[in-house]
């Protein structure tokens, strides 16, 4: 599967952004779907995860309660709303896929296999 990551930008402090990352290829729905960021001079963390149906999500402890991640199969995309934006969210935001039966939640970067470009978010006033 190959993903597209887009939706970032500039944003001040509080304010909202909704990232998107559309998959092309077959079986969007047999891939858990995550959402990681990279911070200038630092390693690339975990932010959210959701299981192939959407059902279930996990988050970063940084990010719960502002960020909601989100699929919709039938358009072959997965979402991270983004609220209460902070100066510290901000970073490059890549998406990644992993082929997982259908209850697993995979939050470790080494459990992914497919990743995208990433899109750089900036929390600024």
């Amino acid at each position: 599967v190959q993903l597209q990551a887009c939706g970032g930008g500039l944003v001040q402090p509080g304010g909202s952004l909704r990232l998107s990352c559309a998959a092309s290829g077959r079986l969007f729905s047999n891939y858990a779907m995550g959402w990681f960021r990279q911070i200038s001079g630092k390693e690339r963390e975990f932010v959210a995860a959701t299981n192939r149906g959407g059902n279930f999500a996990d988050y970063a402890d940084s990010v719960k309660g502002r960020f909601t991640i989100s699929r919709d199969n039938n358009k072959n995309t997965v979402y991270l709303q983004m609220n209460s934006l902070k100066p510290e969210d901000t970073g490059v935001y890549y998406c990644a896929a992993k082929r997982a039966i259908y209850s697993h939640l995979p939050i470790r970067f080494e459990d992914y296999d497919n990743w995208g470009q990433g899109t750089q978010v900036t929390v600024s006033s």
